[in-house]
């Protein structure tokens, strides 16, 4: 199934004009509010668009996750959550729309109003907004979760509180939040900060909790029962508040949603074939072709669904860690992404069916053009040409081999780039001039069946340039207490990234994750031209600006060479039973977070 917006958005033109829709919101009480522009729907809106306002309720949908969990506090650096849950257990003021770049309609709060320059932002709680346990939402317990989350939550929260110059209430049901510097995105992140219960917490140390004791919020979804690493049950709260808000319209309309863990996420697809689970994400088109032909599909009882999308390629491979040893020199980095053959493991793993990442944007109208930087992308980089890494300015694409084993002449490049940096092949082995050999450790999470493959296959690629690495398989929460450590050399990377990119973008890339533990930056880039890039991107008022700050940035990123990327989903592909349903309406971002399992519903 196609959505309208897909069958019209054939030219990427059309595309970037709904992303950068002209003028600037009004400084005003509003319903909704816009990153550029005015929201898309009206004051008296019934539902998103992507959203079936009929659709009946009931039944449950039952997902598999491999790894496990030890923690339901999805605010604190401390313990593994599981990811969907920050998404599903809480809410905040306003509620994104994913059917346009950056764009809130009220939830929790019934009204939003900006300063002039947005330089403060004023909500308005609903009256009947309440938590799951029935007491009402209150201003002091939106002050309290801001201020909590910002100095004691997990750091993707603390960038935002550092930027508030004060919030305070201006009425029973008011609050207004004062920035302390110039940032037009602000007004935006403060819309969707979680709620939590204040009182809650007395006396407890909210960043010290794991199982003991969750959070309590105020979505439609409540916790129902768990077992740590085993499952997660999340039931529909039959007395939810927000039932008639508009923006909630269609969606949560599934009774439970239900996790189920599997230390070993290859045998996740036979526990959808078994029935165990009712909906399965695949993200191998090989896999999808040859093993998704099963009764229950022959006979209809198990419907494959592709979703189109229109949203960045974000990045995923191997992340090399710069602050080590190993991957500090660019020249290494360049030469380790030439003995990658990355058309041999596609043909392998997709049967050369998947597109590769070519860029942190790739997929979307965001991302870098070919050949030299031009226009206002020249311009922006052009006071940063002394930090800039080769191919940054003049034009930059990953290596492409012929497809065969041998790779010679990306080999080729490798050493060479290899021995620039100080490196050669000595009696079979990589070794620098004092004959110590070229080592480094991958840590991979356990359970992660492709992504070890992948590997296998790029370690035998290395032992033809005399590199033998060690790699490490650890559990899930020993991935993350050494990746939050940085305690790498290499390891497996997800970064997804969006139509819209802010203020997370110094989290992931930003110097100041260097050294701070817990930040996204895994590979430790430290680049003044990055920031700025992202300082234009966040503050631009024109959006030609925006788009070239952003391509610049993306330029900045693949140049760095920090990642050695794999294939993209492009589409997405979820087989599931007959009767979940989802709208034909897709929304531009197509199968991501707000569409599974928000907006699906069950029919008989």
């Amino acid at each position: 199934m196609r959505s309208d917006l897909f069958s019209k958005l054939k030219h990427s033109g059309l595309v970037l004009s709904l992303i950068l829709a002209s003028g600037a919101a009004q400084a005003e009480s509003s319903h909704g509010i816009a990153m550029y522009g005015d929201p898309a729907l009206p004051q008296d809106f019934v539902s998103l668009p992507y959203a079936n306002a009929d659709a009946p309720k009931g039944g449950t949908i039952a997902l598999g996750e491999g790894g496990s969990f030890d923690s339901l506090n999805p605010f604190i650096l401390k313990g593994s959550v599981p990811w969907q849950l920050r998404f599903l257990g809480y809410e905040s003021l306003m509620g994104r729309s994913w059917d346009e770049p950056f764009t809130l309609y009220g939830l929790i709060a019934e009204s939003i109003e900006t300063g002039p320059n947005r330089e403060w932002v004023e909500f308005t709680l609903r009256p009947e907004a309440a938590f799951s346990d029935g007491s009402p939402i209150t201003v002091e317990d939106v002050i309290w979760s801001y201020e909590t989350l910002g100095t004691q939550g997990h750091p993707r929260y603390r960038g935002l509180w550092k930027k508030i110059d004060k919030i305070e209430a201006t009425g029973e049901r008011s609050v207004r939040i004062t920035f302390n510097t110039p940032d037009r995105e602000l007004v935006l992140l403060a819309g969707m900060r979680p709620i939590l219960k204040k009182s809650q917490w007395d006396g407890v140390d909210f960043e010290d909790s794991g199982l003991d004791l969750i959070p309590i919020g105020s979505s439609p979804y409540v916790i129902d029962d768990y077992e740590a690493g085993r499952f997660l049950s999340l039931k529909r709260n039959p007395d939810y508040w927000g039932k008639d808000v508009p923006y909630m319209q269609g969606l949560a309309n599934l009774d439970e949603i239900r996790l189920e863990f599997f230390a070993d996420s290859s045998v996740i697809i036979e526990a959808f074939k078994g029935g165990i689970l009712n909906s399965q994400r695949e993200f191998n088109v090989a896999t999808w072709d040859a093993q998704y032909d099963f009764p229950a599909v022959q006979n209809g009882d198990v419907v494959k669904s592709i979703l189109p999308h229109q949203r960045p390629s974000g990045m995923t491979g191997l992340v090399m860690n710069s602050r080590t040893t190993a991957f500090s020199d660019w020249r290494v980095r360049d030469a380790m992404l030439n003995v990658f053959n990355f058309e041999a493991i596609n043909d392998s793993k997709t049967g050369g069916q998947q597109p590769r990442i070519s860029s942190y944007f790739s997929n979307s109208v965001l991302a870098m053009e070919e050949g030299p930087a031009t226009g206002k992308v020249a311009e922006f980089l052009a006071p940063y040409t002394g930090e800039l890494l080769p191919g940054a300015l003049d034009g930059y694409s990953l290596p492409v081999s012929d497809g065969t084993a041998r790779n010679r002449k990306n080999i080729r490049r490798a050493l060479a780039q290899f021995e620039s940096a100080g490196w050669t092949v000595q009696d079979g082995m990589m070794k620098n001039a004092a004959g110590a050999p070229f080592s480094f450790e991958v840590l991979l999470k356990q359970g992660a069946k492709e992504n070890q493959s992948i590997m296998d296959s790029y370690v035998s690629m290395l032992e033809r340039v005399g590199i033998t690495p060690t790699v490490t398989v650890v559990d899930t929460a020993q991935y993350k207490e050494r990746s939050n450590a940085y305690d790498f050399d290499m390891a497996y990377y997800r970064r997804g990234l969006s139509l819209s990119p802010g203020n997370e973008q110094y989290l992931y890339w930003g110097s100041e994750g260097v050294i701070k533990p817990g930040s996204r930056n895994m590979m430790g880039m430290d680049s003044p031209a990055a920031e700025a890039m992202i300082d234009k991107l966040v503050n631009s008022t024109d959006q030609s600006d925006f788009v070239a700050a952003t391509r610049a940035l993306d330029r900045i990123l693949t140049t760095g060479r920090y990642v050695i990327p794999f294939y993209q989903w492009n589409i997405s592909r979820i087989a599931h039973v007959k009767e979940l349903k989802y709208p034909e309406r897709l929304p531009m971002y197509g199968d991501w977070i707000g569409f599974q399992p928000d907006t699906w519903w069950w029919e008989e």
